[in-house]
């Protein structure tokens, strides 16, 4: 995303915040990949351990939030690197969103995946 002023990166910030934790379902759709799917299938929480991993995740930096948008961290899993990460599209899902900030306009595609699937 180009320049933004700080208000549209906050608000970007605070609807990524809201759908990765959980408490607006509503913006998007998650994706687990198939190489975390299979890390996870032996687990006894299996993908919901994963995701909950995402939902506590808050060690963002300058480093992996140079953008300041709360959409990509990475954390460990049954001594496996996982990233997620979060991209904007439109309401259908077949092109990339206008505006971020507007939920109106955006669906959000949260991907937990494996650091070799990126």
């Amino acid at each position: 995303m180009s320049h933004i002023d700080s208000a549209t990166r906050d608000r970007i910030r605070e609807l990524n915040d809201a759908f990765r934790k959980g408490e607006r379902p509503d913006l998007g759709r998650v994706v687990i990949t198939p190489g975390v799917r299979e890390l996870v299938a032996a687990w006894p929480l299996g993908e919901l351990g994963v995701y909950e991993a995402v939902q506590r995740f808050g060690d963002f930096t300058e480093d992996n939030d140079p953008n300041g948008e709360h959409d990509f961290g990475a954390f460990d899993h049954a001594g496996k690197r996982c990233f997620w990460k979060l991209d904007y599209y439109d309401l259908t899902l077949e092109y990339g969103s206008e505006d971020p900030s507007d939920p109106s306009l955006t669906t959000r595609l949260l991907t937990i995946m494996l650091v070799e699937e990126y």
